[in-house]
């Protein structure tokens, strides 16, 4: 089975550009339709492009993000979210 890359990228506001996340997820070679975008608050991970994503990771997988604030605004919430599966994270 091959190996797939995702990225990661959330703004937590409207106002807020997300264009470094994406330069710096992009550098890392992966095509547009396998990154993921979400335009929202932090405070929990009820987020479209976020569920989307967690529906098509799979085991062995790699996710770049830019920082693992993208995913949550609580570090031991982000890791207990994502014990059950078993993810390369990739930051920066």
């Amino acid at each position: 089975m091959d190996v797939r890359k995702f990225g990661y990228i959330r703004a937590s506001s409207k106002d807020q550009n997300e264009g470094r996340q994406l330069q710096a997820i992009k550098e890392k070679g992966l095509d547009e339709r396998d990154i993921f975008m979400d335009k929202q608050s932090g405070k929990n991970f009820d987020r479209e492009q976020y569920q989307l994503l967690k529906r098509m990771i799979r085991k062995g997988d790699v996710l770049y993000i830019h920082s693992l604030d993208r995913f949550g605004r609580n570090k031991e919430e982000i890791l207990q979210e994502w014990n059950c599966n078993s993810v390369l994270f990739t930051c920066r």
